[in-house]
């Protein structure tokens, strides 16, 4: 067992980040790198230089694949690939996500499907294929990237609301039949943060920004900085007794 400031190291682990590439996704990929981790993220299209540059800095490895996760019959075999490749996996986060906008009585229903596949579906599936060999290994950490609006409900997006509470009670059942076998399901939910792509319609209108920014007790959104930290503690041995748990960070937004 590691104790003192080892006990948040994750050197020789290797971590899988869904959305490495962006926004917290890349802000998680950095903080796991500083904490030992070699990385692969997986991400849709547009790759990252300054993320892998980065990683290499800190001397770690960066890896990545390409993959549309909404098309979820793709994600057995790239699991099976990404395992076949790297032979082990030690740490999953799920952090890839999307938002679409509608009032709920116009909401496409293709559009529902996109976001649910992305956040919900694929969390699964991923957890599934790379929870197999962490249960027969004994060890493993799983992280998903839910939301505060997974609890709250939110406006216009309820394809997004869905799927992150979804996110929050998935990992929930995954611990009760995975802590046992010394696999850590948990959560982080992020409230209103800023450098995110699902950030900037919000920070586009004036008047809902303020609205948002004068209901935070720390008067101001979060940085995707300030939200890894609870990622790597999460996938660290500090939180070996943690099972299905979501970890808000959020500037105070859920106590109000």
């Amino acid at each position: 067992m590691s104790t003192g400031d080892d006990v948040y190291r994750l050197d020789g682990q290797q971590a899988v980040i869904t959305g490495g590439n962006m926004g917290i996704g890349a802000a998680i990929a950095l903080e796991l790198a500083r904490g030992g981790a070699d990385v692969l993220s997986i991400h849709r299209s547009t790759d990252a230089p300054a993320v892998a540059a980065g990683v290499k800095a800190l001397r770690r490895r960066y890896d990545t694949v390409h993959c549309d996760l909404a098309r979820t019959e793709s994600i057995p075999v790239l699991v099976n690939d990404i395992l076949t490749r790297f032979g082990r996996v030690d740490i999953l986060v799920h952090s890839a996500g999307i938002q679409r906008r509608h009032p709920s009585h116009e909401f496409p229903v293709e559009e529902w499907d996109e976001v649910i596949n992305i956040h919900l579906k694929s969390a699964f599936l991923l957890a599934q294929g790379f929870g197999r060999p962490m249960l027969q290994r004994g060890r493993g950490k799983i992280i998903f990237i839910s939301s505060v609006v997974g609890f709250q409900g939110g406006l216009m997006i309820p394809a997004y609301a869905t799927a992150k509470a979804g996110l929050v009670n998935l990992a929930r059942a995954l611990a009760n039949e995975w802590a046992n076998k010394g696999v850590n399901v948990n959560t982080v939910a992020p409230g209103y943060i800023d450098g995110t792509r699902l950030g900037v319609p919000l920070k586009a209108d004036p008047v809902r920004y303020r609205q948002l920014t004068e209901r935070i007790p720390a008067g101001r959104w979060g940085t995707v900085d300030e939200v890894a930290p609870a990622v790597r503690f999460l996938a660290s041995e500090a939180a070996r007794y943690i099972h299905g748990h979501t970890l808000v960070v959020d500037g105070g937004w859920m106590g109000r």
